[in-house]
């Protein structure tokens, strides 16, 4: 408990939020890293999810390259990269978009697959260029699973980014590692808090994203599926009828 009043002083000092390497710097750093990291990795899976979500071709094999990709260690990646390249940077945006593409290819495929095949027949029966039917069915109609696939991999960019401050000096991680170093658990705990807060927050925003690129139309039928639905049963003297029906 008083472990975690440290962490609450620590984060309410107005000290820790002024200056160089204040925590609003290092907020700033972490959703930069973060950014860069996630137009990267969506700019390389995106585009390789849609072709095969359309074209059904190449699914086990970004099954399997998936799989590869998320059972590889983050730290033991970041490391790697870190004595290849050297500190800065570079390594740790190079170890969170390995991390990012898995997530971001399967949302890419499992959403263009989502696609009821009738939809898309109709689509050809009306003249409709290939492309037409990526732009104009299949995006739409996929991009809340989509969007769900980028919702995931931001999630785990940003839990993940606090390894960024292990070889370089960037984002909220700094404090999880100075902390440590110093044995300042307050500090190392207010660090943790301020990642949790940081991703729950972003996570809010795609869940609100999620709902509102459900087209319309879909929407609509959802609302008047539920509307026609059957009635909720209800037992009555042993017997389970139906409201309206009695």
């Amino acid at each position: 408990m008083n472990l975690f009043l440290d962490a609450l002083a620590w984060l309410f000092d107005p000290a820790q939020w002024s200056g160089s390497g204040s925590i609003s710097q290092r907020i700033g750093e972490h959703l930069w890293i973060s950014l860069v990291v996630l137009l990267i990795a969506s700019a390389i899976a995106l585009p390789v999810g849609a072709i095969i979500g359309h074209s059904g071709q190449g699914r086990e094999l970004a099954i399997r390259v998936s799989g590869g990709l998320r059972a590889l260690p983050t730290l033991g990646v970041l490391t790697l990269f870190g004595l290849w390249i050297g500190i800065g940077l570079s390594a740790p945006i190079l170890a969170l978009v390995i991390l990012a593409i898995p997530p971001l290819l399967a949302g890419a495929y499992a959403g263009f697959e989502s696609v009821d095949r009738h939809t898309i027949d109709a689509a050809r029966a009306v003249g409709m260029r290939e492309s037409q039917i990526v732009g104009k069915v299949e995006l739409p109609l996929g991009m809340p699973i989509l969007v769900g696939g980028i919702r995931s991999a931001t999630l785990q960019i940003i839990a993940t980014a606090t390894l960024a401050a292990f070889i370089a000096d960037a984002g909220l991680g700094r404090f999880i590692f100075e902390g440590l170093k110093i044995r300042d658990y307050g500090e190392m705990l207010g660090g943790s808090i301020l990642v949790i807060v940081l991703a729950i927050v972003v996570d809010g925003c795609f869940a609100v994203t999620q709902r509102l690129v459900v087209p319309a139309g879909v929407r609509a039928t959802r609302s008047s599926e539920l509307r026609s639905g059957p009635a909720r049963p209800r037992a009555v003297v042993g017997h389970a009828i139906n409201e309206g029906n009695q």
